[in-house]
């Protein structure tokens, strides 16, 4: 039986599509600059998005293992509960971003300003790109980019308190986002003037604050019945 909880976690990741092509455009033009020009490019990009993948994974399953951890500890299941309530707050949030309602969610984006920069000069030493293993790690790093709808999806896995939970949901996650990054490698300049258009943008937003609400709706009524 499909799960919902990464059923609605995979549609955030490709509704999300139109932020994720704004937030990564100009990352993913500098990779396409870099490949060799007498090879195909699709094999490198679906290297690029595997090691992305690989990084997804690794954060939630540091986020549910700490998450996890913390809990048999000191077992704390409101918690939990109060986590998941607010990733799935945020995923409304993001979902007035994407529609141009309200920007909050980018700040979360800054979170990550501190550990960037020093990532960042890592991928000097994968660049110019000229091997599928340089492209995989590549992707790798790329996978720690500063996104708020990352952040987001990463108090999911959080809020999961499993290690392997927690790297099933940011792969749920990453699967989602695959479809229009993998688009934006073969296609970026096109793709880009697709999605910056007002009433796709809107739609993807108000399917993710749907799927948000849904999802709140469906918590509260769990902790209600369980009371």
């Amino acid at each position: 039986m499909l799960d919902p909880g990464l059923i609605g976690i995979f549609l955030a990741g490709l509704l999300g599509g139109t932020h994720c092509v704004g937030m990564c455009g100009g990352l993913v033009t500098a990779f396409a600059l870099q490949l060799p020009s007498h090879r195909r490019p699709f094999p490198y990009f679906l290297a690029l998005n595997t090691g992305r993948l690989f990084s997804y994974c690794l954060i939630g399953a540091l986020l549910g293992g700490i998450a996890g951890g913390a809990l048999a500890l000191s077992p704390a299941a409101k918690l939990q509960q109060v986590l998941f309530i607010v990733a799935n707050a945020l995923l409304v949030a993001m979902g007035l971003y994407l529609a141009g309602i309200s920007a909050i969610t980018s700040r979360l984006e800054l979170i990550g300003n501190w550990l960037w920069p020093r990532l960042q000069p890592l991928l000097r030493h994968f660049l110019p790109i000229r091997s599928v293993f340089s492209a995989t790690a590549a992707g790798a790093i790329w996978g720690w980019l500063p996104c708020g709808l990352v952040y987001t999806a990463g108090l999911s896995a959080l809020a999961s308190a499993s290690a392997w939970r927690g790297g099933l949901v940011m792969l749920a996650f990453g699967l989602g986002t695959l479809p229009n990054l993998l688009l934006m490698g073969v296609a970026a300049q096109t793709l880009r003037q697709w999605v910056a258009k007002r009433p796709l943008r809107l739609a993807a937003g108000l399917c993710l604050i749907s799927i948000g609400t849904w999802r709140l709706l469906d918590t509260i009524w769990y902790l209600s019945a369980t009371q």
